[in-house]
C-alpha cells in the first residue's frame, strides 16, 4: 500500500486534513503547521467552514502556492444558513472569487460543488465548473455527495478528479459510488471518517490493542485499505490527534483483520 495518491496533476500523501472546525486562532494555525511539518500537503476546506474563516485562516497560514505549500481544496454551492444547494452560475462565479480572495490566491488547486441543486439541470451546473476550470480560477474540479449517475452527468461536461462523500467503517452507502470511483480512476474522499462513538466494538478494540494503536488509527487504516482511491481527511484542532492520525498510514491489517472489520457495518 503506498503512502501517495495522485489527484488530478499533484500527488498527495494518502491523508489529508479537514478544517471544517479551523478558525483564526493561533492554536489553529499550529495545528495547519505541524500538519505541513507530518507531510500532510492536502487541506480540505469550504466557504462555509467557520463562514469563511477556515478559508481566511489557511490563507493566512500558507501564502505560497503548491509545490511549496499544501494542495488547497474549498467547495461551494451551498448556503451558509440552510445547508441548501445554490448553483446559480452567477452564485457560483461569485462564491469561487470570495474563496480565492480569502485564501489568497489567484487559482484553486481543486474546487468542489458541495451540493447539486436539485432545481437546476446538472450539465448546467458542469458548464459553469468547466469556465472556472477553463478560466484559471480553479486547476482541478470535484464533487460532493453525488450519485453514479449524477458523476456521469457531470463528466460528460468537465472533468472530474474527486469525489466527496460521507462515508466510513460503519456509513457505507455510497459503495456503488465508490467502486465507480475506482473503476474510472477518481479520488474518493471520504468526509465524516471516523464514525465517532461507535469505535469501540470488540473487533476494532481487538485489533488496536493488536498494533498497539487506537480505535481511531485502525478506522484510518482500513479506509486506507479498503481502496487505492480513498483519501481520508481526518478533522481536529489537536495536534496528538493529528499526529496519531498521520501515523495510522503505517499500520498494514492483515487480510483476517481486514475482513472482521469490514463485516462491522453488513
Amino acid at each position: 500500500m503506498t503512502n501517495e495518491i495522485k489527484i488530478g496533476s499533484f500527488t498527495v500523501h494518502r491523508i489529508g486534513l479537514g478544517t471544517n472546525r479551523i478558525t483564526g486562532t493561533e492554536h489553529a494555525r499550529a495545528v495547519l503547521l505541524r500538519a505541513a511539518e507530518l507531510g500532510v500537503n492536502f487541506i480540505d476546506t469550504a466557504d462555509i467552514y467557520q463562514r469563511g474563516h477556515s478559508e481566511q485562516t489557511i490563507g493566512e497560514t500558507f501564502q505560497n502556492p503548491y509545490p511549496d505549500g499544501p494542495l488547497i481544496a474549498t467547495k461551494g454551492g451551498m448556503s451558509w444558513q440552510d445547508s441548501s444547494a445554490i448553483n446559480d452560475p452567477d452564485y457560483l462565479r461569485h462564491a469561487l472569487e470570495a474563496s480565492l480572495k480569502r485564501l489568497g490566491r489567484a487559482t484553486t488547486d481543486l474546487y468542489q460543488l458541495h451540493r447539486t441543486d436539485p432545481n437546476l439541470p446538472v450539465e448546467q451546473t458542469a458548464t459553469v465548473l468547466k469556465e472556472l476550470k477553463d478560466r484559471g480560477n480553479a486547476r482541478h474540479i470535484g464533487l460532493s455527495e453525488v450519485t453514479v449517475e449524477q458523476i456521469e452527468r457531470y463528466r460528460s461536461v468537465v472533468e472530474i478528479v474527486s469525489v466527496q462523500n460521507q462515508y466510513n467503517i460503519f456509513e457505507r452507502k455510497h459503495e456503488a459510488v465508490l467502486d465507480y470511483c475506482e473503476r474510472n480512476n477518481i479520488v474518493f474522499i471520504p468526509w465524516y471518517p471516523l464514525a465517532k462513538g461507535r469505535l469501540e466494538d470488540a473487533a476494532m478494540t481487538r485489533i488496536a490493542k493488536a498494533h498497539a494503536a487506537t480505535p481511531v488509527q485502525i478506522a484510518i487504516a482500513w479506509l486506507l485499505q479498503r481502496s487505492p482511491v480513498i483519501l481520508p481527511i481526518p478533522g481536529t484542532l489537536s495536534i496528538e490527534h493529528l499526529e496519531r492520525n498521520v501515523a495510522a498510514a503505517t499500520i498494514a491489517l492483515s487480510e483476517e483483520e481486514f475482513h472482521a472489520l469490514d463485516a462491522l457495518s453488513r
